[in-house]
């Protein structure tokens, strides 16, 4: 699969553990350097800033999405190549997932897993086929993948679904694995 955009969700703050700060900025280096356009929201601060900043100090281009109320909240990228200015929340989330190509999530809060979620569910609806990966950066999303995992034991997740999303503690990893990835055959709604 080629992938020349890939969404990134995170954080608008950097975490307790300097490690996340780290991986934001890793995951921005090696988009540059294997020449995928970030997509993201549109933000200076936190994770999103750290990894729209390295993608553009390796040259790398970055597509910011912010909606009208955080730009007057001047938590704006002001330096992005590439700003796209929504009305509000849906929209963003639209025009992020229909840019890219696949789907990373770094360490982050509500809106990362609302985010991540929304369009992890459009793909076992059937919507799209493009790939999903949680960077673990230091265990973060444990917690969550013991709860994906119970909810699979429990018959909420069909198996095949909860495969949708790849676990990677390393960036490059991730990336080989999403190039490599195969959408299941089967829809939620197929019997």
């Amino acid at each position: 699969m080629e992938i020349k955009r890939i969404a990134v969700y995170c954080g608008s703050n950097k975490g307790t553990r300097k490690e996340y700060a780290a991986a934001a900025h890793a995951l921005g280096e090696l988009l540059a350097r294997e020449k995928i356009e970030l997509v993201y929201g549109g933000g200076m601060v936190g994770l999103m800033g750290v990894v729209a900043d390295a993608v553009l100090k390796e040259g790398g281009h970055v597509i910011g999405v912010i909606p009208e109320k955080l730009v007057i909240k001047e938590v704006v990228h002001t330096t992005l190549p590439d700003l796209r200015v929504v009305k509000n929340m849906h929209e963003r989330k639209a025009l992020m997932a229909e840019l890219a190509d696949a789907f990373i999530a770094l360490p982050g809060g509500y809106g990362t897993f609302e985010e991540f979620f929304e369009v992890l569910a459009w793909s076992q609806l059937g919507y799209h086929q493009k790939p999903f990966g949680l960077l673990n950066t230091a265990g973060f999303y444990r917690p969550m993948l013991e709860f994906l995992d119970h909810s699979t034991s429990e018959g909420f997740i069909k198996p095949k679904h909860r495969e949708l999303v790849i676990v990677e503690d390393d960036a490059e990893i991730m990336l080989n694995r999403l190039k490599n990835f195969q959408a299941p055959d089967e829809s939620k709604w197929i019997k």
